[in-house]
Formats: structure tokens, sequence, C-alpha cells
């Protein structure tokens, strides 16, 4: 098995904009739980490891000097994104957000200096943040500060993941004209879902055509036809871009429960494509992979569950979706949460899919997204396409 590292600290919960706001972050706390109960984290190849403190120098590889001197502020400033429903003010702002970049850098570092093959931080994934803004539950962009970084140290082709229901606007943003970044989303479209972009034609500034990469899926897209644009869409773009690290940011808003959204995957769906993006980093990037959080807001039902998995797939021990969750962690989230809490690794889907090869359908609207995504950026990766159908 290859050595994982999981950045954890209970510190990483103090990211809390309040009782009342959907990113909860006893949903991070209770995915470490269960996995510990579980013995994901007591695994000999893994380690757990500390956020490394994040200063200014490293933020501003994303970020503007004016927006982390608002975000330290700690006062309403609507310019800078900040004081609104989704992004109020809270008493340490900075160091909190800080935080959370500090850890997926320490992840990161990880695997770029070989101490690990993969490193995660569930509570990471912030991908909305903008260079000189917050947006949509997010202040500073975690993933962006870490590709950016490794830029900064040499590093030619990073590819970078998204499979959270919302488009991973801010990442794309960070590096639209950069052809030494992929950037591709899997999301819920923007017609009908925050934050409104993420269309095919988004395919990258003047020198880097085709590295943005965006499908976007109509509401109801289930395990079979989601996993089928994944698999279509993500194994060849990797495959050509060849990344010497892959970066994937594992949002889990796509369950068919989520209160913040309209796709319809379960957690077996969801673990399906966290062991897909674990076997194309082994393909395309040596096993170089860091992984991190996101989205979610069925805090005990979906969140501690599907991170889990992920957590285990990183580890090399995949766990049994029939595994019953344990009943002290069931418990415990209930009596964190009030609700519902799940008896089960599972929901019952099965992760199976038909391949795209196999032809697709015009009058399907998730193979027609399929088609829009392929037709706008593949060729600039010199993929064919045609032939299907």
């Amino acid at each position: 098995m290859h050595p994982l590292t999981v950045v954890w600290s209970d510190e990483l919960a103090a990211y809390d904009f309040g009782p009342h706001h959907p990113l909860a972050p006893v949903r991070v706390v209770l995915t470490i739980d269960l996995a510990r109960s579980l013995g994901v984290l007591d695994a000999p190849n893994v380690t757990l490891a500390l956020p490394d403190p994040c200063d200014d120098s490293m933020l501003e590889l994303v970020h503007a000097k004016a927006f982390l001197a608002a975000v330290k502020a700690e006062v309403g400033n609507v310019a800078f994104g900040l004081g609104t429903p989704d992004v109020p003010v809270f008493d340490g702002m900075h160091a909190a957000s800080a935080r959370i970049v500090g850890a997926t850098l320490a992840a990161t570092r990880a695997v770029y200096e070989g101490r690990a093959m993969h490193a995660v931080n569930v509570a990471g994934g912030l991908h909305h943040a903008m260079p000189a803004a917050a947006s949509g539950f997010c202040v500073y962009n975690d993933p962006a500060v870490a590709i950016a970084w490794l830029l900064a140290q040499g590093v030619q082709r990073v590819a970078y993941v998204d499979i959270d229901v919302h488009h991973g606007d801010g990442v794309q943003a960070a590096f639209y004209d950069d052809p030494r970044v992929l950037t591709i989303s899997l999301h819920q479209s923007g017609r009908t879902l925050f934050p409104g972009t993420g269309f095919p034609d988004e395919t990258g500034g003047p020198l880097a055509r085709g590295y943005a990469v965006n499908v976007a899926l109509p509401p109801g897209t289930n395990d079979a036809s989601w996993l089928r644009a994944f698999h279509a869409v993500v194994p060849p773009l990797l495959r050509s871009f060849e990344p010497e690290i892959l970066v994937s940011q594992h949002g889990c808003d796509t369950h068919r429960i989520d209160p913040l959204a309209e796709l319809a995957l379960t957690v077996d769906g969801q673990r399906a494509a966290h062991a897909a993006l674990h076997d194309l980093a082994h393909e395309v990037a040596g096993g170089r992979w860091v992984a991190v959080g996101g989205g979610g807001y069925a805090l005990a039902q979906v969140v501690p569950r599907t991170w889990t998995h992920l957590l285990a797939i990183a580890a090399g021990a995949p766990i049994d979706p029939a595994t019953p969750t344990p009943m002290a962690w069931q418990a415990n989230a209930r009596a964190r949460t009030g609700g519902p809490v799940p008896a089960s690794m599972t929901d019952g889907g099965s992760g199976d899919y038909r391949s795209f090869d196999t032809g697709h359908d015009p009058g399907d609207p998730v193979d027609r997204a399929i088609m829009a995504t392929m037709n706008a950026t593949f060729p600039a990766h010199g993929i064919f396409v045609g032939g299907l159908g």
C-alpha cells in the first residue's frame, strides 16, 4: 500500500460561519470520527499530519493583498464578498481560512516531496473564492493556492478535477490562461444552480484554449449518467495531458438528498468516482494525488460516509459498502446533528454505468452535455470526436 498523509487538526473546525449556515464544520468532524472508528486512520501506511502555518506570501500566490486586508479587518465589505449571507464575517476569519489553505498546502508538499503518494485534506476544497473576493462559502481558495505553489516549484503540468455539484469557478479563474493547468469540472448546469457559470464554451484564455473543461449536467442526473459523463470526458483528457500531479476536489453535494442542489447520486456513485480518480492518478500521474473535500450539506447522512470512503480508497484499503456504521458513531452523529443517521456505508447503489464508447443518444440531455464538452475541448488536445452513435 502506498503512503497516505491525512492532514487534520480539530482547529480546522474553526472555519465556522455560525449555527444557521449550511457549511457546518460538524460534517468534517464526523468524517474524521467515522474514519477513525472504522480503522482507516490506523493503517500502518497512513500518517496524520497537522496543517502547516500559512503566511500571507502563500495566500498571495492567488489572492490580492487588499483582499487579505479586508478579511483580516473582519467587517462586512460587499466589494470583497464579505458580510453576505453566503460569507458572513466571523471572529478569527482570517486565521481559520488560512489554516484551511495551510492544510491543503501540507498535503500538497507531502506528495510533491515524496513523503506520501496520496494526501487528503477533507476540510479543504473551497473552490469558489476569487483572487479579490470571497464567494459561495469560500474565503480563500485552498486548491488554487496549492496548485500555484506547485507551479512555483517548477511543476509544468497539474490537472485539477472537480466533482462538486457546483462549478469550480474560482480554480478555473485562477488558471484560465495557463496551459500548465488543466481544470475539469463536472457539475449541475449553471442555468439552474450557483454560481451560474461552467458552460462548455468556457474553454480557457487565448494561451490555454481547451485547458478549461466543463461538463454542465441537468438536474436529476443519477449515478449511471454522472459516471458515464465522467468516464467519457475525464480519462481521455488526463491521458493526453499527462499531469505530473493530480489535484481533485470531492464535494459530495451531488447526492440525491443534498438540500442545496438537484443531482441524484448515491454514496455508492460517489465512492465509484473517488475510486476512479485514485486509479487515474496511478495511471497518468505516477500515483501523485492530492484530494480535498468541498461542498456537502447532508451533514451526518452523506458527508462522513463518502469522505470516509475517499480516505479508505486513498489508503489502499477500500471499505465494503455493506459495512455497518459503528453504533457509537451513530449515537455521536445523532447527538451532534439532531437528525437521522445512516446505518451502513451504502445507499444500495451499484456504481454501474454504460460506456459512452458504445454510442450516444442525441435525445438524452446528459449525452448532449457530454458531446458539447467533447466538441469544445477535445480537438485542442488532439483527441478525435466522432464515430459515436
